[in-house]
């Protein structure tokens, strides 16, 4: 795209540069750029403005501003803009009416990234399927994904994330959903809401912004999704394990570290899988994704065929096989109630000679923080867990709940940091165990997967 046609469909103004000259790709952190890319300098925690010269030294063509700067080179072009974010959400949407691509938007308490994989997994061996890179699922991530569309793309994958209501609704402004997925309503950003019909309103407006003919793909287990296709006028498919479900899971069994084995019925038709997965949450993550390429006229033979390919995502239930051995699950990307209880229920099940978890603070659950990390802690014990290693002031919380459910003390170690949990964990280990590490990303469990595989991971 010419930087003249960036500027006129963001608004702008070219005030350096010139307008022929054409951006091959579009970044906004500087440390990605490749040459020819256009920068965009948000301005967000960091001044993206301030990079303007580091964008230029890695290739870009120019940047999209909303500040008086300079040009770092005469033949760098510079597009001033009124809000640099308002104007790569424009340019995004603009681009989006240029292609004849079909959006599939994902929401959800939990599950979103997960889904996002496997519904382009699965559609990836009959379309043309763009995806959001990571978790690019924000008023950021979502236009950036938007701006890799190119002729060939038929299917953009889409997670729309929010901790506060309203943004849902921005985010299909953007990129109005022609499937609408939501994964289920469960206690996750309970900081940002008073309660879980709050977050379930927050969550229905992907289907209030969703196309006239779009179809709703609903968790059929979830008592808010199930009201949710009470009252959507068109198109629902619902998955899950129920027997109302349209598309449901039956025979699910744990197949000790090999995996899921399970049945999938949808209209009469049915198959049977494995999964080389250990949460049941992956299964269910799964039947959302068939649900969606069943939308999308994909049979159920294809499905199967590709879901061979699937598994664990990294740092989401990761299962890294170490020496003597010992099994450690790397799930550090995250953390919330309803997950957490999922990975202990479903690893108390599997064979080790001693399960340890350590467990880091669950973090935006306001008020109740204290009370879920407690009641987690009781559970832990309560399904026989044998060690638990806490990081954080919240997580302490664990360690009570524990405690007070019969875990002796002496099996429970309270440390502050990652780092410190990682020397506490190396020390203890013995051959067969099982190891959990689990927590959010802000308290950087990641290190602790490091320090065991010696950085590998």
């Amino acid at each position: 795209m010419s930087l003249e046609k960036v500027a006129l469909l963001t608004g702008g103004k070219l005030l350096a540069g010139s307008p022929e000259k054409l951006a091959t790709g579009f970044e906004f952190d500087s440390r990605e750029i490749k040459p020819g890319d256009l920068f965009f300098a948000l301005v967000a925690e960091r001044n993206g403005h301030d990079f303007i010269p580091d964008a230029f030294r890695r290739g870009a063509v120019g940047a999209v501003v909303s500040e008086e700067r300079q040009p770092p080179h005469p033949d760098f072009g510079l597009i001033r803009v009124d809000d640099t974010l308002e104007a790569l959400q424009l340019l995004a949407r603009k681009v989006l009416q240029e292609y004849q691509v079909k959006i599939i938007g994902i929401t959800g308490s939990v599950g979103k990234t997960t889904v996002k994989e496997y519904t382009a997994s699965l559609l990836a061996g009959q379309f043309s399927v763009l995806k959001a890179k990571k978790s690019f699922n924000n008023q950021i991530g979502v236009p950036y994904t938007l701006l890799q569309l190119h002729q060939g793309h038929q299917i953009a994958v889409l997670e729309m994330g929010m901790n506060h209501a309203g943004e849902i609704k921005h985010l299909t402004t953007i990129a109005p959903p022609d499937v609408a997925v939501i994964t289920g309503i469960k206690p996750v950003h309970t900081e940002f809401f008073s309660s879980l019909e709050e977050i379930a309103a927050a969550k229905y407006e992907i289907l209030a912004g969703a196309r006239p003919q779009a179809v709703a793909v609903l968790a059929g287990d979830d008592p808010y999704c199930q009201q949710f296709a009470r009252i959507w006028s068109g198109q629902v498919i619902t998955f899950g394990f129920g027997e109302n479900c349209h598309l449901r899971v039956t025979d699910l069994h744990l197949e000790g570290w090999a995996g899921y084995s399970f049945t999938v019925t949808y209209q009469g038709k049915k198959f049977s899988l494995k999964l080389p997965v250990v949460y049941e949450s992956y299964v269910y993550n799964f039947a959302a994704a068939a649900a969606v390429a069943s939308a999308l006229g994909l049979s159920l033979e294809k499905i199967k065929e590709q879901a061979l390919n699937l598994g664990p995502l990294p740092q989401r239930g990761e299962i890294i096989p170490l020496a003597n051995d010992i099994h450690l699950i790397n799930d550090v990307y995250n953390s919330n109630p309803a997950a957490l209880q999922m990975a202990l229920r479903n690893l108390s099940s599997l064979p080790a000679r001693r399960r340890i978890a350590v467990l880091g603070d669950m973090l935006e659950l306001g008020r109740e923080g204290d009370k879920f990390h407690f009641q987690l802690g009781q559970e832990l014990a309560q399904l026989g867990w044998d060690w638990l290693i806490t990081v954080g002031q919240l997580s302490r919380h664990f360690a009570r709940g524990a405690i007070a459910a019969g875990l002796p003390s002496s099996q429970v170690l309270t440390l502050a940091e990652a780092g410190a949990a990682a020397e506490a964990l190396h020390s203890l280990l013995q051959p067969g165990d099982l190891i959990l590490v689990k927590g959010s990303r802000r308290m950087k469990m990641e290190q602790i997967i490091e320090h065991l595989t010696g950085g590998e991971k």
